[in-house]
């Protein structure tokens, strides 16, 4: 007997589809409404638009952590809702395929997927977070060139303020500039230019602003009247601020690998509350790899409609479950943070709960005949559609007599004459 069937191979095709078009979808609306935040947020900080893209794409692997396991459930949910529909789980049954060994293929993908997050959540993600925050403060720190907006004055260090009217390419053509600065003995100058550019130096901390088509005045005390320069080509050495450096990755827990935060659990010189952080986030990734594995027996209980029904509710219910569980362990990892209880157990009891439930739906929906885990749902939505159904068929049954009455009843002698 082979080990991947031919009906193994039909399930997998069914799966698929689903799952990485719900993975697909749901990276791409989460990344959607963050780039609409990170636009607003790089335009105020006068940043170049490469850094949105650079900014996503350290966010996407957070983004596919939470997309892996919805993408899963749905692929899975999806494609048993649609062999239910069409009568072919009840041939797959009466050949003798009960439901653990149509679990065979479901389970392929949530080993597979899980180790793939497990890896993301364990190894990558901590490192495109620390990358991620890197680029936040080097936009609001000016390391980026962030700190020059168009049509304002910005100061640049203590004696020099420079105001342009129009950039073009990411600050390579400058148009529009004011210039004014002072020394140490009380010397001025003030530079209207045409155009200018922003040139490098071999000196990291020095730059060159380059500028073509102006007129320079110099002032001193002892002028008597200031000096005027016309000039084609001009070039100004401007001292760059000096700009903190960023702090180093693992300040937070999110940015720690998974053998990093277990050096800090075991470590002789942590504290207690940084063991306690380490080992709430070390088991929140955990039990969020191991719920995956649960996700197979969630979709087969709430993917199967009643029978002579097309009810969805399963779906909206695994999605709120899912949800669900990731809130309450954001809940359980902040309290397990804190020390108010063991991270362990406030970790693992709401999975133990959760499993408990998940198992006693496939249960119901696999060994018991007739079985429906949600059957009194399932009854009060059908009962609420059709209430809802006949509230609007009356509605626009009343509309249509009153046109029809409207139409029929003749015109007053008032109306006539």
């Amino acid at each position: 007997m082979k080990f991947i069937s031919a009906s193994d191979r039909y399930i997998a095709k069914l799966i698929a589809l689903p799952l990485f078009s719900t993975l697909a979808i749901a990276a791409m609306l989460l990344l959607l409404d963050k780039m609409l935040t990170l636009f607003d947020f790089v335009a105020q900080e006068g940043g170049p638009v490469s850094v949105v893209w650079r900014m996503l794409a350290n966010l996407l692997p957070e983004y596919l952590s939470l997309g892996i396991p919805i993408g899963l459930l749905l692929g899975i949910l999806l494609a048993f809702r649609n062999l239910a529909l069409s009568s072919e789980l009840d041939i797959f049954r009466a050949v003798g395929q009960g439901y653990g060994r149509l679990l065979r293929v479901p389970f392929m993908f949530a080993i597979v997927l899980a180790a793939i997050n497990l890896a993301i959540v364990g190894f990558v993600q901590p490192h495109s977070r620390y990358l991620y925050e890197e680029l936040r403060f080097e936009l609001r720190s000016g390391a980026l060139g962030a700190s020059i907006k168009v049509g304002e004055f910005v100061n640049l260090g203590k004696n020099l303020t420079l105001r342009i009217d129009e950039s073009k390419n990411e600050g390579t053509d400058l148009t529009g500039l004011f210039i004014h600065g002072k020394n140490k003995d009380d010397q001025s100058i003030s530079v209207n230019a045409e155009r200018g550019v922003f040139l490098r130096t071999d000196d990291p901390d020095t730059i060159i602003l380059r500028l073509r088509e102006g007129r320079l005045i110099h002032d001193a005390p002892n002028y008597e009247t200031p000096r005027v320069l016309s000039f084609s080509n001009h070039d100004i050495p401007i001292a760059l601020p000096q700009i903190e450096s960023f702090r180093n990755r693992g300040d937070k827990d999110r940015e720690y690998t998974i053998p990093e935060l277990i050096e800090i659990m075991g470590g002789e010189n942590s504290s207690l509350e940084a063991k306690n952080q380490a080992r709430a986030n070390f088991h929140f990734r955990l039990a969020e790899v191991a719920m995956m594995l649960l996700l197979p027996f969630l979709a087969i209980a709430l993917a199967i409609p009643p029978k002579r029904s097309t009810s969805a509710l399963g779906v909206f219910i695994s999605i709120i479950m899912v949800v669900t569980y990731h809130k309450i362990n954001q809940y359980a990892e902040t309290v397990g943070g804190k020390g108010d209880v063991d991270p362990f157990i406030a970790m693992w009891t709401p999975f133990a709960l959760f499993a408990a439930l998940i198992l006693w739906m496939y249960y119901v929906i696999a060994h018991v005949p007739g079985g429906q885990p949600i059957g009194a749902l399932e009854s009060v939505f059908a009962k609420i559609t059709k209430a809802l159904k006949n509230f609007f068929n009356t509605k626009s049954r009343k509309k249509v007599i009153q046109k029809t009455v409207n139409r029929a009843t003749p015109m007053n002698e008032e109306s006539i004459s």
